[in-house]
């Protein structure tokens, strides 16, 4: 069932031909591992088979329409349960991809779905998003940073753009009411080195639901007092 209605979702996102034959296997193997994995470790509250084929992996493919990540750099901060960094690999090989989250037994199960999937040319960084940017491995190093965290913008910007090398891209995963929340962030985003860009809308197919990807381009290097601590992020965001 999940890998019929993935199928049937690609194509409707005009993707089908252009993911490799066997993702759709992959993804819904990856939902079944998810599912079979949340009976012992709170990973997702979705967990019906057609929700997790359409408000998973669904929702996450969505992001090859902003544009390609053939041979990228990504970066998935916060990435959870893996979405969507794992999703968006599994439909572009050629993806460089680095998952982080600051709970290990997230990244270890992750791994153990990469070993189970075959997928290689994935890492995963156990660490704070705050902290590791000023590290000179990972800050501005990479093509493009997702988050599908439920944060204000203003805060990912700020955890997420110290990440993203000038010319690259931040995408944001939001809901279709998220328009004042951009223009809320633009100062933010103004000051970490970014601009918003054109945001990408799109339905979930078989939901009737409305997502929106926030698009911010990298224009300039991110000043090096940012980001701060979680603290201050979280009490004064920009």
């Amino acid at each position: 069932m999940i890998e019929a209605l993935i199928r049937e979702g690609l194509a409707e996102y005009g993707l089908r031909e252009h993911v490799p034959p066997e993702a759709a296997a992959q993804l819904a193997e990856y939902g079944r591992l998810l599912i079979e994995k949340n009976a012992v470790m709170n990973l997702t509250a979705i967990t019906e088979p057609p929700e997790v084929a359409r408000l998973h992996m669904l929702d996450c493919a969505a992001l090859l329409n902003v544009g390609s990540l053939e041979g990228r750099r990504l970066l998935d901060v916060g990435t959870g349960a893996g979405f969507p960094g794992l999703v968006l690999k599994i439909l572009t090989p050629s993806l460089d991809v680095t998952l982080l989250d600051s709970q290990q037994k997230r990244l270890t199960w992750l791994e153990e779905v990469c070993g189970a999937l075959g997928l290689t040319g994935v890492r995963t960084v156990h660490a704070r998003a705050e902290e590791l940017a000023r590290e000179a491995a990972y800050r501005e190093q990479f093509d493009v940073a997702t988050s599908r965290a439920v944060a204000d913008l203003r805060v990912l910007s700020e955890l997420c753009l110290p990440y993203v090398k000038v010319g690259g891209r931040m995408l944001a995963m939001k809901s279709v009411q998220s328009g004042a929340e951009a223009e809320g962030a633009a100062h933010a985003v103004a000051v970490l080195g970014g601009r918003l860009g054109q945001g990408y809308d799109y339905e979930i197919p078989g939901t009737g639901i409305i997502h929106r990807v926030v698009v911010v381009e990298k224009t300039a290097p991110a000043p090096a007092r940012y980001p701060r601590r979680f603290g201050q992020i979280k009490k004064a965001p920009l």
